[in-house]
């Protein structure tokens, strides 16, 4: 009876220990999961990062910028022309664009096929970038659109066939690390401020900023003033830090955020900082860190840049 008992009393403990072994493993698999989850996050968004950059009308393929003055601006290849197309990619006089009060209309040479959505153009009124989404005309292997910048207006072109993309040796990265996923505090601005953010042309431009994110490194308060854009949820983030210049890109990093929950707690992750299209073109306008915005800080996480 004493045998038969004891054995029972085995069972029961054996069962017992098993169990909390089963919940213990449970309760470290979420973990385990976030842990996963986050690395496999970065590397979708790196993918995606590179797909961009070197897709058909990505920042690789970016090979002018021309700036329109009022009334008829004749395009083509001939370097003497007013907007001098790249060599052996258009006729030496493919048309003309007139700007007239900052609205571009197209006038295409007669012969000359341009095309917008696959379907040729003689003449069209060009949307900007500034009007939302930009009207893209076709030319070859060319594309180009209209961009505003302050109170100038110019012609963007880009080349799917660009020895950048051509030789391009793709991205490199700092490793994934934890420390720099930040949980930050999101401080609104009530109301809201326009920071005046400049270009790499040295044009400012006053921008909608809601707030800054503020953040805990080594025992040290960081804090960044957030932008808002037209038609996109997140936050967007220009910073430079003390690798600025040496390991990353010389002119900052950009970065999104999405915005803060309903305790105002935002998630800053470094490891997707990347560098601006002026990393690699000359044609690109990008917005340079505000004074603010410039860490006293290493912040070893996101893209690098060795030159391209």
């Amino acid at each position: 009876m004493r045998n038969k008992r004891a054995r029972s009393l085995h069972v029961t403990l054996c069962g017992l220990c098993a169990a909390m072994l089963l919940i213990a493993s449970c309760a470290r698999t979420p973990q385990k999961a976030i842990e996963v989850s986050h690395a496999e996050e970065v590397e979708r968004w790196k993918a995606e990062r590179l797909a961009s950059l070197t897709s058909e009308d990505g920042w690789l393929t970016l090979v002018g910028l021309y700036w329109l003055k009022e009334g008829e601006n004749r395009f083509g290849s001939d370097p003497a022309g007013d907007v001098a197309l790249p060599a052996g990619k258009s006729p030496p006089f493919a048309g003309s664009l007139w700007l007239r009060d900052g609205a571009v209309k197209l006038e295409a040479r007669p012969g000359v096929e341009i095309t917008h959505e696959g379907k040729a153009v003689s003449t069209l009124d060009l949307q900007s970038d500034a009007d939302g989404k930009p009207t893209v005309l076709g030319l070859g292997t060319l594309r180009f659109n209209v961009i505003k910048r302050g109170d100038r207006v110019g012609l963007r072109v880009k080349d799917r066939e660009s020895q950048a993309r051509a030789g391009f040796k793709g991205l490199e990265y700092y490793p994934l690390s934890d420390k720099w996923r930040v949980v930050a505090r999101f401080e609104r601005f009530d109301p809201p401020k326009s920071l005046p953010i400049t270009n790499v042309l040295g044009m400012e431009e006053g921008t909608p900023s809601p707030g800054a994110v503020v953040f805990d490194i080594g025992g040290k308060t960081y804090r960044l003033d957030a932008l808002s854009e037209k038609g996109e949820e997140k936050l967007f983030i220009i910073f430079a830090d003390t690798t600025s210049g040496r390991e990353t890109y010389g002119a900052g990093r950009y970065l999104y955020a999405d915005p803060p929950d309903a305790k105002g707690r935002i998630v800053v992750d470094f490891n997707k900082a990347y560098s601006p299209p002026c990393a690699f073109t000359n044609y690109a306008t990008c917005p340079l860190p505000p004074f603010q915005n410039l860490l006293s800080l290493a912040v070893e996480a996101g893209e690098k840049f060795a030159g391209h």
